[in-house]
């Protein structure tokens, strides 16, 4: 791993394990820890204000839970009262349940002179700090916990949750019930997967990672399996050999474009192409042919229709391939089975499979067992890049139970078909099979309309011909098209955005 361009993402049990391996492995106090965290989020409360208004005038509230994360919450609380914040402190939960170090936190503030409310406070406050829960939450908040939840996201104050909003799952992203809505979230050594992951994120806000004395070195030889690409790391592309030529650069065939589909095989060509790729041929139906010379005047046809299937084109043009891609806009009938099914059994060259792809696979349940099958010992690289409607129609999973834990789906199936295997989406997630997993933090909801696929298909195998790992080119490839999605935002807004905008924002991310 890259630590310069990519960082992890954690699950609650790898954060626990690393964190008790720097407080029990290399001694450092696990309230140095706490102070340090505390110190964190203390700092990004008073960045939050404006320098206008002087501390005595904002009102703020602590809502600490009996666990750690009170613990820390506490301590913020006395910082920014010795900045001279007024600062009111709300136990939510017995004090006889809470952890020595949170004891710890109280025992210091009524020392100071401070009194700990046991009940929901009366008064109005400018800035709540949430450290009701931190990342071990498993299950639904209730009683005094959910109104406590409650009260912060209805008070109008801006929030500040300490590790990962109240409520929400630090694995899956999941709203265990209710959740706090953060204006920040500061979380402490490594992202959450549950900050990157939806709906979390969405209740996450703006979110900071502060280092606080935990480090890679605590993970020991378990490395976290999950990673994401920096926030404005730029993408790393295949080199080019300055004395290249358009071989050398790699070929893709392309199977897309069914009669009235153009539109899907000119995106994913014209991707393939931009993404650095020498050369394409598209597979489709003679009355594409005008639609894609005129449109993509670079590629090269391979046309079925009088008389010609589209089996029997693809077999005269396969030869030539360094990488096949097939599903944009293909269709569902007979013989794009029959395509779908002689491109899966009878090919070697690696694959890029979407869409209409992945619905005829799983359609036809015999074949994908016979793959699953033959894959077990190894075999040429896949990639499937389904979003949960295909993905729920290739596991037999329902789209509610792809959304709820994509991380997982991803897994077991990336392994049971020996592939890369892609579930598209807010935070798009890319799976291989020994068990590494990426998540992705580029793009915008503009992204979100027809065609934006298409060119992510078309990238990704542009990408694998030039010679990438199918998983580095899997996690490239989303990455430099959410980057293209972002620069295509900019330009028109997220409202205006459209496949071709982000195939023509390609080249500027590129740079």
């Amino acid at each position: 791993m890259d630590d310069r361009r990519t960082e992890y993402l954690v699950t609650a049990a790898e954060m626990k394990e690393c964190d008790r391996n720097t407080i029990e492995g290399f001694g450092v106090p696990s309230l140095v820890l706490m102070e340090r965290a505390a110190l964190a989020c203390a700092e990004e409360v008073m960045k939050a204000v404006s320098p206008d208004r002087p501390p005595e005038c904002i009102r703020t509230l602590i809502a600490a839970g009996c666990g750690n994360n009170g613990g820390d919450g506490f301590a913020v609380g006395r910082l920014l009262m010795q900045e001279g914040f007024p600062v009111d402190f709300w136990l939510i939960g017995e004090r006889s349940r809470c952890s020595p170090e949170t004891e710890t936190q109280i025992s210091i503030l009524e020392k100071y002179g401070c009194t700990i409310m046991n009940r929901m406070p009366e008064g109005e406050y400018d800035i709540i700090v949430d450290a009701i829960f931190g990342i071990g939450l498993h299950r639904a908040p209730e009683g005094k916990y959910a109104e406590a939840v409650e009260y912060i996201n209805r008070s109008g104050a801006y929030v500040l949750s300490v590790d990962i909003p109240s409520g929400v799952s630090a694995d899956t992203g999941a709203v265990y019930g209710c959740a706090v809505c953060a204006d920040v979230t500061v979380t402490f050594a490594f992202l959450k997967r549950g900050l990157v992951l939806y709906p979390g994120a969405s209740h996450a806000g703006r979110v900071v990672t502060a280092q606080i004395g935990i480090t890679q070195e605590s993970f020991y030889e378990s490395l976290p399996s999950a990673f994401t690409f920096r926030t404005g790391s730029p993408p790393s592309l295949p080199p080019r050999n300055p004395n290249g030529n358009k071989g050398t650069f790699g070929k893709v065939l392309l199977a897309a474009g069914s009669p009235g589909m153009a539109g899907a095989a000119i995106l994913a060509s014209s991707a393939v192409l931009r993404s650095g790729a020498g050369m394409v041929r598209v597979l489709c139906g003679e009355e594409n042919r005008i639609i894609l010379q005129t449109a993509v005047p670079e590629a090269m046809l391979a046309l079925c229709g009088q008389g010609e299937t589209a089996a029997s084109a693809f077999r005269k043009a396969e030869g030539w391939a360094d990488v096949i891609a097939a599903g944009p806009g293909l269709g569902t009938g007979a013989e794009a089975q029959e395509l779908i099914r002689l491109i899966l059994m009878e090919t070697k060259q690696p694959l890029v499979l979407d869409a209409d792809g992945i619905n005829l696979l799983a359609a036809d349940r015999a074949l994908l067992e016979t793959l699953c099958l033959q894959r077990k010992h190894g075999g040429r690289p896949i990639i499937l890049t389904p979003h949960p409607g295909e993905l729920a129609r290739l596991t037999g999973e329902t789209v509610e139970q792809i959304l709820a834990d994509p991380v997982s789906v991803c897994l077991e199936w990336a392994a049971r078909m020996n592939a890369v295997l892609l579930c598209k989406g807010a935070a798009t997630v890319a799976a291989q099979p020994r068990g590494c997993i990426y998540i992705n933090r580029s793009g915008n909801s503009g992204m979100a309309t027809a065609g934006s696929g298409d060119v992510l298909t078309g990238i990704i195998a542009g990408l694998l011909a030039q010679g990438m790992e199918a998983f580095d080119a899997a996690c490239t490839g989303i990455y430099l098209h959410g980057l293209a999605g972002d620069a295509a935002a900019e330009r028109a807004g997220e409202y205006g955005v459209s496949a071709g905008k982000i195939l023509e924002a390609l080249d500027a991310v590129k740079k």
